[in-house]
């Protein structure tokens, strides 16, 4: 089979799982099981080790006053409820801070909820606002919260209308619309309404995949994509085509022998609310960090538009000459801009120097169809895979 027929087989399944591949999810699982299954074949030591998490049922969701109906959407991870309450509500911090809210439904919109709050207790970055209003809403406690938020695809992409809270380590049931449905909600301030969420969180287990040759070396590389893809997404370009350059690139090094050790990592839980993948393995292996000497990133490559673009982290001279002369030899790769938002910032804030892989048009992409529906196989190219791996194997060998 060409390379490029596998890579389509590949992106294929990772995207046919059901109901996808939301970390802790049946279809999370299956793909974890395909991409150790097929990486076991090419001689690789590989780690399953699971690690708990959480998987996520709704049912009916609605929002009622009298007999007017308001269209909104459930929270990921909110707990469930059934509420009739007086209606509260705050646009900003301020109004937050004296509002009284206790045991009533408040309406969050504008100022408030211009951005999506970074869970409670993620590590990686959490700016002290947030937090001030996670403590905020602690305090208060509302029976229920409704977050109206307007179209930003600058914070949060394609997503229209937003969920500003998604955080199983926050108890207080959530709801989100759109802020045309937050005006229509909002001349109810002072009346009833009644909440109704069924769902519950389902305790599970996920694993991330890392598969290694030449464990025994003193120094080696890593190369990683993530697995998961956000809710009720396919996933095709985030980050199905990260993993399917793994797999080609893990047939393409199946008989290596360098100096170097090789770690292959499909990590699971980059969209997933406390980064459960990535925090496992830096709780299992961040003693072996002295040993990395570059970290690749592969995440949202293969947009039918434009280039893969690479960048480069806290890579000595040697490694960014070696970098720019290997992937200056294809057509389809280019340097791009920096870009902050993929697993290999754990390395980097680790001290660890790193090259990321995207989409040239990796903005066009989280305006328009990251974490959204329309992420399918159809947009992908899959001769940049194919490229990207070839790129990737001359690079470490």
């Amino acid at each position: 089979m060409q390379d490029r027929e596998k890579a389509k087989k590949y992106l294929n399944t990772l995207c046919s799982v059901k109901p996808n591949r939301r970390t802790g999810s049946p279809g999370n699982r299956a793909a974890t099981d395909f991409f150790a299954s097929r990486i076991n074949e090419w001689d690789y030591a590989v780690d399953i080790t699971p690690f708990p998490c959480l998987d996520y049922e709704t049912g009916k969701i609605s929002l009622t006053c009298n007999k007017q109906s308001f269209e909104v959407f459930v929270s990921q991870f909110s707990p469930g409820c059934d509420v009739i309450a007086g209606l509260v509500q705050v646009s900003t911090v301020e109004e937050l801070e004296s509002c009284e809210c206790w045991n009533k439904i408040l309406l969050m919109y504008g100022e408030i909820c211009v951005e999506q709050l970074m869970p409670k207790n993620f590590v990686f970055y959490n700016p002290e606002h947030h937090k001030k209003i996670y403590t905020l809403l602690e305090e208060k406690r509302p029976a229920a919260i409704i977050t109206a938020t307007v179209k930003n695809p600058e914070l949060v992409g394609s997503l229209y209308p937003f969920p500003l809270i998604e955080d199983a380590d926050f108890d207080i049931p959530s709801v989100y619309c759109t802020d045309g449905v937050g005006k229509d909600i909002l001349v109810k301030s002072g009346e009833e309404l009644r909440l109704v969420i069924e769902a519950g969180r389902i305790p599970s287990a996920a694993c991330n995949v890392i598969a290694r040759k030449n464990m025994s070396a003193p120094q080696k590389i890593v190369v990683s994509a993530h697995i998961d893809a956000y809710w009720n997404t396919p996933g095709a370009l985030d980050d199905a085509s990260g993993t399917v350059v793994l797999l080609l690139l893990a047939e393409m090094l199946r008989d290596y022998q360098g100096e170097l050790g090789i770690e292959i990592i499909a990590f699971n839980g980059e969209d997933y609310y406390s980064a459960g993948g990535q925090m496992d393995y830096l709780h299992r292996y961040h003693q072996d960090f002295d040993k990395i000497i570059t970290a690749i990133n592969v995440d949202d490559v293969g947009y039918k538009e434009g280039k893969t673009a690479y960048s480069l982290y806290e890579c000595p001279d040697e490694t960014g000459r070696k970098a720019r002369e290997i992937f200056g030899r294809y057509d389809g790769i280019m340097e791009g801009q920096s870009w902050y938002q993929g697993d290999h910032m754990i390395f980097i804030q680790n001290g660890k120097p790193a090259i990321a892989f995207t989409a040239e048009k990796v903005a066009e992409l989280m305006a328009t169809i990251t974490h959204s529906p329309k992420d399918t196989p159809d947009i992908v190219d899959y001769g940049k895979l194919v490229e990207l791996a070839e790129a990737l194997h001359s690079f470490i060998t």
